[in-house]
């Protein structure tokens, strides 16, 4: 196989030590390997980076080991012409021949012979604040769901009543029962807003057997809402600052129906808002995830389900098509109608999630506003000639006469 690179280094990552393979090849065919072992503390990184740069290496190649690659590829970020992130499915070495010289050699022999790519590494500065961002909302409504399953506990079935179990008129109604409240119409009437047309079945509802352990548990619950509702606020503001550059990506991709702020910093924080390194719209949403896998052997197609990819934009993505779907009168409603009928409501949400992705992908690329299509899209499209004929072949299967006289132009 022709050798494509000719002075190349591959890195395996551990979390102590990153062991680096050299592997300089001259225009006679013959290949000069040298390897080292380092650590990976930031004296260890800087030492194998004066390694490398010593054999005036071109392209570096390493694993996505866990969190491990992360401060070796951010220290030799910059300092060579291309340094790679491959996933390690795709260089795994022969069996039999397992060993961390052997995986940094092959590494190196694969990169030079152009038979692994480069894996896209987001920008670090806002994906770190978003993903953690993510965590920290996810922990609040496992805390939320935490807070309903004391409340069943004590046979208070307050959520039969709400849509929710937390809100200002539940809060209040929890913390009077901390504090030993425990009159059911007195709970009632802490009822705010719309929930007071329900005083009746508040009363009937908040008649349980909460006790003292029920008490301490809630406490703790909402106290750790409190703190996570604290952090989720910091982060935001934090992530609204350093996003000020990216307000006009924002204001296109809200431009969208279903995706609100807060997904709009996820894609841009994921992706740098740049879409010149996803050449088709198709491989923007291969690298999300949300794009058909293949599984294809001996002529026979086997159900693949789609990629795997960026795993933070492919659920932002969802969630915004499931918003997407509820928004009336807008083309993702209708989409998500049609596919849903067919396919179930989870293809369907992943379906109308790619067709968002590229419409984001065009927007992004021309700095052009969203204009929807409207829910009337697929009947538009049609012939209104061929429609016709068609409803009228129905109509006459029936068992009916049918005249059909068009409008004066």
């Amino acid at each position: 196989m022709k050798q494509i690179r000719d002075r190349v280094a591959g890195l395996d990552v551990h979390r102590d030590t990153v062991v680096a393979c050299c592997r300089i090849g001259d225009r006679d065919g013959s290949v000069e390997v040298t390897k080292r072992s380092f650590s990976t503390t930031s004296k260890g990184v800087a030492e194998l980076a004066g390694f490398l740069a010593d054999a005036a290496v071109t392209t570096v190649a390493m694993e996505a080991t866990g969190v491990y690659w992360k401060p070796v590829y951010y220290v030799l970020e910059g300092l060579f012409d291309e340094l790679w992130l491959c996933n390690a499915a795709h260089v795994k070495n022969v069996p039999g021949h397992k060993s961390d010289l052997a995986d940094a050699e092959w590494l190196a022999d694969v990169a030079a012979h152009g038979m692994v790519r480069a894996s896209f590494v987001p920008p670090p500065p806002i994906r770190e604040l978003t993903r953690y961002r993510k965590t920290q909302i996810d922990a609040r409504t496992r805390e939320v769901q935490r807070l309903e399953k004391v409340l069943q506990d004590a046979g208070l079935k307050l959520t039969s009543v709400a849509s929710r179990a937390w809100s200002k008129s539940s809060r209040a109604m929890i913390e009077a029962l901390i504090a030993g409240e425990r009159d059911p119409a007195v709970l009632a009437q802490m009822a705010k807003g719309r929930l007071r047309a329900k005083i009746d079945a508040l009363e009937e509802a908040l008649a349980g057997r909460f006790g003292a352990h029920h008490a301490i548990v809630c406490r703790q619950i909402i106290d750790h809402i409190d703190f996570l509702d604290q952090a989720i606020a910091s982060l935001t503001a934090e992530i609204a600052a350093r996003l000020v550059p990216f307000e006009s990506a924002v204001a296109v991709i809200t431009s969208l129906p279903g995706i609100s702020r807060l997904t709009a910093e996820v894609l841009i924080a994921e992706t740098g808002a740049d879409m010149s390194r996803f050449p088709t719209p198709g491989q923007f949403c291969a690298w999300a995830g949300l794009a058909p896998a293949s599984n294809e052997s001996a002529g026979k197609r086997r159900p693949a389900g789609t990629k795997h990819g960026s795993t933070w934009l492919r659920r932002a993505m969802i969630e915004a098509a499931r918003a997407a779907a509820n928004t009336k009168g807008s083309y993702f409603n209708a989409q998500y109608s049609r596919i849903a009928k067919r396919r179930g409501p989870n293809k369907a949400a992943v379906a109308v999630a790619h067709s968002m992705l590229e419409v984001i992908w065009h927007l992004l690329t021309s700095g052009e506003l969203y204009q929807d299509l409207g829910a009337d899209y697929y009947q538009r499209r049609h012939d209104p000639v061929a429609e016709a004929k068609r409803l009228t072949r129905r109509i006459e299967a029936l068992g009916y006469q049918v005249t059909i006289t068009p409008h004066a132009a």
